[in-house]
């Protein structure tokens, strides 16, 4: 009887190791999203006095091009909310509160 032994072969690194961005290529794209949350953020500091006293602990998805908002109690159907208005568009979301964080330690 012969024994058989699985030949595997072992790769390590890199899940693509075609892909690999320049310096500059990273320093862009911390940019780039730097650039969006502080859209984001400005418009949530502008509609903060608003909405903290009436949907204080909710949750607000933003939309910076356009400005549009969605509130909601679930933070999932508030993003939703969002998809669903502007399927192919990032959207911030922030807790509706002093700081805007949106999540528990």
């Amino acid at each position: 009887m012969t024994k058989s032994t699985p030949e595997r072969v072992v790769r390590r690194g890199r899940v693509f190791p075609e892909i690999q961005w320049t310096d500059e290529q990273k320093a862009q794209d911390r940019a780039r999203r730097q650039a969006f949350s502080e859209r984001c953020w400005a418009i949530f500091e502008r509609l903060k006095p608003e909405i903290l006293d009436k949907y204080y602990g909710w949750y607000i998805a933003i939309e910076p091009d356009s400005g549009d908002y969605f509130i909601d109690q679930d933070q999932e159907v508030a993003s939703k909310m969002a998809r669903d208005k502007y399927p192919n568009v990032i959207h911030h979301i922030y807790g509706i509160n002093e700081t805007g964080v949106s999540g528990r330690i």
